[in-house]
């Protein structure tokens, strides 16, 4: 997304089998949403957002492989880390398709469809039999197969009031669902009938009252169609909606800030902008920054090795759930660059430089390809079969003592470790004792006054704690690693492109003689523009089929069979639009033009559904209306569509325009009763407001100094209504695209003179600024745009 909307998506991520209502929005679209209200009210403002919203992932999680002895049933077949996992369980597992559901009518029986319970369930042969003899039982992994995930999750939901993960859920052999729920113990307990008497009655009832069942189950599914395909009753967005949507959302954000700790609401907490709010007497920036530095000193941030885990499970950022997720870290990263631009302070900057360094090292496969996760259990030695949560990440005192020596002591005190360990400062923290005599290191005071305290200047206090990290992380690299998930998933690939692309720019804004301390490499940034376009080039060469212009969903051993899901198609196109601004390749621009087409626009409602419509399996056609732990769809290809129509030329500019109008006009309801629901949609609908976007168009020879300074002068301010062109007017191949795409931006390349090896040219309402030959002059044109407009905006 542009600057704004990485922060819509960050503050979103409870997980879904904590949650007892749904979840606030997410943070990246928050910081936008709170940016573009405090442009508005000059006065002062409010709040950036944090919060949660989805759940671990399940292929992520990894269990011990059991059943020794066993022959391995049906999903020993499949690419899939997490249904492998279950290949030798007694249950005589299928993977969602066709083989399972013929089996299911052929023994007229009912299927039941889960995700997780393996340990408890799933390894008793008392529940196996029980599974085999009366039932066909489907495996999801649900990043494999969304789709099928969102579908019986939203029945749940609607059914129960409530849903969550793990899912279960029981259908007909014409996948028409009867009853479902979350987590089911093995026995009855505490009065609540336990997994082996859910499947008697589930069977009893399937025998004996059949009818009723499969006409139930079609009820609810043609009830949820009706209210999943939303439609608008007029194709053009309201005048007033993008005041009232962002004012709203920003006032119900303001109640939940956290001012002790940062973020949004009590435990748990996760990065997510959304649920922030806003009060005369509170800055939007100070909450932005004091939530970010929360978080990047607590124990959610791996001091050691870089990025950010899940979430935290109490109101300190201090004890996480220790699972790491590619959609976290992307999201995060633009966060924090954003952030970085604002404040132009380093800090910012060096926590994205974290994020995305601890990818490149451990992330990234040989093709450039980027995986999913990292879970959050391990041994904690060679050898020992239980995993435990954490194990990987929390030390003992003596181990901090016998790995930093003499500065163990000052590395203790500056991250809070003792003897009996450290996670007592939330009665949330540990409230089992897992962790007892372990330390999650938390800073709990900033460093330059810890530095102080111990006589030493900042940077010789700050070479000494990246010593000490260094030293750690070699020590804990050779302990067993948790399970990590090398599926590639094209819509995670997408954020984390975004991020690497935007960091190739956004950090040559970094003080000269910054000085970076391990995990950080201190790279130059254009290293992250290679990182960027080698996983869009594996995408492009492994998950798109250039002949039908269709992408498939993810990768492991070989493509997925699942397609390419709406998710898929707006993230990566986000993605590219981004690695064409920041980094200039128009093979970029043109790819995501050919992927923004109507595969999954709904021509007479308005918006997009999440899938093709071309599975009979997947009963419900969703158009996704929450900005959760990752954006909605919808939001990012609201913003693709803006960010498409300020390229182009008249006739295709008004065609995306249309469209996003027609999408805002669908949700209008929504955004205007629970914008916090939907910020980024929200930052869209605002973005769209805007008379006419900022054009930038450089022109020049790609190659030269001139032209990356000026490049980099151009992505040296925070404006999210700037497009960014780059074009040399001796690529043929170039001037083509543009003399077809939009005949301005090409006469402007011929007249720009050749003498020059870059010229700045500077557009907004239909009029141009006489044309830059210098990075200094560009920035200060760039300046005095943005304050014009602020001061207009405040008017």
């Amino acid at each position: 997304m542009a600057a704004s909307a990485a922060f819509a998506l960050l503050f979103s991520n409870l997980p879904q089998r904590l949650r007892r209502r749904r979840p606030p929005p997410p943070m990246l679209s928050t910081l936008r949403l709170l940016r573009r209200h405090h442009r508005r009210r000059l006065a002062s403002a409010s709040s950036a957002a944090m919060s949660s919203s989805g759940g671990a992932s399940s292929s992520s999680s990894s269990g011990e492989r059991h059943g020794v002895g066993r022959s391995p049933n049906r999903l020993a077949a499949s690419h899939s880390p997490y249904l492998l996992q279950h290949a030798y369980n007694p249950v005589d597992w299928y993977p969602w398709g066709e083989e399972a559901f013929e089996n299911a009518r052929r023994k007229d029986v009912p299927i039941f469809l889960c995700h997780v319970m393996e340990v408890e369930s799933f390894e008793n042969d008392e529940i196996a039999k029980i599974l085999n003899d009366g039932f066909v039982s489907i495996k999801v992994d649900r990043e494999e197969r969304p789709d099928v995930d969102k579908v019986y999750m939203t029945y749940v939901s609607a059914l129960y009031g409530g849903g969550g993960w793990p899912l279960s859920v029981f259908l007909s052999p014409n996948l028409k669902p009867l009853m479902g729920g979350t987590y089911f113990p093995p026995d009855d307990k505490y009065g609540r009938p336990g997994f082996k008497t859910i499947l008697r009655k589930v069977k009893e009832a399937w025998e004996t009252k059949r009818d009723a069942l499969e006409k139930t189950g079609n009820v609810v599914i043609e009830q949820l169609r009706d209210a999943l395909s939303a439609k608008a009753s007029s194709q053009d967005m309201p005048n007033d909606l993008a005041v009232v949507s962002v004012d709203n959302c920003v006032e119900k954000l303001a109640g939940s800030y956290d001012p002790k700790f940062g973020g949004y609401g009590s435990a748990p907490k996760f990065p997510r902008p959304v649920e922030n709010c806003v009060s005369e007497s509170q800055n939007i920036m100070k909450m932005i920054t004091h939530t970010l530095q929360c978080m990047a000193r607590g124990g959610v941030h791996d001091h050691v090795g870089g990025g950010f885990h899940r979430y935290s499970v109490d109101e300190c950022w201090h004890v996480p759930h220790f699972e790491k997720m590619l959609y976290d870290q992307g999201q995060i990263a633009n966060v924090y660059l954003d952030t970085f631009l604002i404040t132009g302070d380093e800090y910012y900057s060096s926590v994205a430089r974290d994020i995305l360094d601890y990818l490149r090292r451990d992330m990234i496969g040989e093709e450039g390809e980027i995986y999913s996760a990292e879970d959050a259990d391990s041994a904690e030695y060679d050898g020992v079969p239980r995993k435990r949560e954490g194990a990987f990440y929390v030390w003992t005192s003596k181990e901090i003592e016998d790995t930093l020596g003499e500065n163990s002591e000052l590395f203790k005190n500056h991250y809070y470790v003792k003897s009996s360990g450290n996670c007592d400062l939330s009665r949330m923290s540990d409230p089992h004792d897992e962790f007892k005599g372990k330390n999650v290191l938390i800073e709990r005071k900033q460093a330059s006054l810890m530095a102080s305290k111990c006589g030493k200047s900042v940077d010789e206090y700050a070479q000494i704690l990246g010593d000490c990290w260094h030293k750690l992380f070699d020590v804990r690299s050779k302990r067993p690693r948790p399970h990590l998930d090398d599926k590639v998933i094209v819509s995670w690939n997408g954020l984390a492109i975004s991020a690497f692309a935007r960091a190739s720019q956004i950090l040559k804004s970094e003080p000269t003689g910054t000085r970076f301390c391990f995990p950080i490499t201190g790279c130059n940034p254009e290293e992250y523009l290679g990182v960027a376009e080698k996983a869009a080039h594996f995408i492009k060469e492994k998950l798109y089929d250039g002949s039908s212009n269709r992408l498939n969903h993810s990768y492991r051993n070989g493509p997925a069979k699942a397609p390419g899901f709406l998710d898929d198609y707006a993230f990566l196109i986000n993605g590219l639009l981004d690695l064409y601004e920041y980094g200039g390749k128009i093979e970029w621009l043109m790819w995501a033009t050919h992927l923004q087409d109507e595969l999954f626009l709904d021509k007479q409602g308005g918006g997009y559904f999440n899938t093709p419509g071309e599975d009979p399996s997947v009963l419900l056609r969703i158009k996704e209306d929450y900005d959760g732990a990752e954006p909605s769809g919808n939001s990012v290809a609201a913003i693709n569509l803006i960010r498409l129509s300020s390229i182009f030329d008249a006739a295709k500019s008004d065609g995306y325009k249309r469209n996003v109008e027609h999408l805002l006009a669908v949700f209008q309801t929504r955004l205007r009763e629970l914008g916090i629901a939907l910020p980024l949609m929200c930052c869209a609908a605002d973005m769209l407001s805007v008379p006419s976007r900022k054009q930038v168009v450089l022109v020049g020879n790609k190659e030269s100094t001139e032209f990356h300074d000026m490049v980099a002068a151009a992505f040296s301010t925070y404006d999210p209504n700037r497009t960014v062109i780059q074009i040399d007017p001796r690529n043929t191949e170039e001037m083509g695209f543009w003399e077809s795409n939009n005949a301005n931006i090409a006469q402007m390349a011929r007249s720009s003179p050749p003498e020059k090896p870059a010229v700045a040219h500077v557009c907004q309402d239909f009029k141009c600024s006489p044309p830059v030959t210098s990075a200094d002059a560009l920035r200060e044109l760039l300046n005095k745009t943005v304050a014009a407009a602020t001061s207009s905006v405040a008017a």
